[in-house]
């Protein structure tokens, strides 16, 4: 099993195809495992590399783990760039995976090469009402882990972002690991999962991004990207069909992809 020891953690890599680097970072609490019909897609074109960030399915947990913050899981994504000697990326991120991708763009420039950001978050100034609406699902996941265990907080998060029957569209494997994501989910949410940044320092990332957002998601899911694809100077900002575990493999992201490396 492929692993990069990071910033005093382990990380679980996985990589396929070769070319241009693509750098894939999962949402809150998920895995690489869940890309793994993308990655094969996309490592038709690039080289493709999905990671399970710290905390998660089959990379280092610290101990204790009780909080963490989108800063602390770009720094991971830019040492594993440099272990990998895989910089600049695309970087793909789903999510929280997608404030990461931004996180690391912003701190870490020379890291990228360009962003798909499918429903990340952005800061609390610039979408409150999906901060708020985060603070609620927050105080659910904590209840649910209270009443039903640790183990039964990665199916309702799934169902929360993204519909009940969601959770039974993964195979009952990937279900095990997510479930076993309970901790990670809760130090995730419950720690600074908002980027900080404002308007003005999102202006100073210059890579092309496209910004994505899924029509069935709530709608509180639309604020982020919608002020996300605003403030960033390169940006597009599209709106897809279905709910909020959109597709990195698309056909508009690979599109997307076809212009960026036909720009080198």
């Amino acid at each position: 099993m492929p692993v990069a020891h990071v910033n005093g953690i382990r990380l679980h890599y996985e990589e396929h195809g070769e070319g241009t680097p693509i750098l894939c970072i999962h949402g809150a609490g998920s895995s690489a495992l869940v890309w793994a019909d993308a990655a094969e897609k996309l490592a038709r074109v690039a080289r493709v590399i999905a990671y399970d960030r710290r905390g998660c399915s089959r990379s280092e947990r610290p101990d204790p783990y009780e909080r963490t913050s989108v800063a602390d899981h770009a720094d991971d994504a830019a040492a594993l760039l440099d272990a990998l000697g895989a910089a600049p990326a695309v970087v793909i991120g789903r999510s929280y995976g997608g404030t990461v991708a931004t996180d690391l763009a912003l701190r870490y420039p020379d890291r990228v090469r360009a962003l798909v950001l499918l429903e990340p978050d952005a800061s609390r100034e610039l979408a409150p009402a999906a901060a708020e609406w985060v603070d609620a699902v927050v105080a659910r996941l904590r209840e649910v882990a209270a009443r039903d265990g640790v183990d039964a907080v990665a199916e309702a998060l799934i169902g929360e972002v993204a519909g009940k029957d969601a959770w039974d569209s993964f195979p009952a494997d990937v279900r095990r690991v997510l479930a076993g994501n309970g901790p990670a989910i809760l130090a995730e949410l419950g720690g600074e999962w908002w980027l900080q940044a404002d308007a003005a320092a999102l202006g100073t990332i210059k890579h092309p991004a496209l910004v994505v957002l899924a029509a069935d998601s709530p709608p509180e899911f639309h604020q982020a990207p919608e002020a996300l694809a605003k403030a960033l100077p390169v940006a597009r900002l599209l709106r897809v069909g279905g709910g909020h575990l959109i597709d990195p493999a698309s056909p508009e992201v690979f599109g997307f992809l076809e212009e960026v490396f036909d720009s080198r």
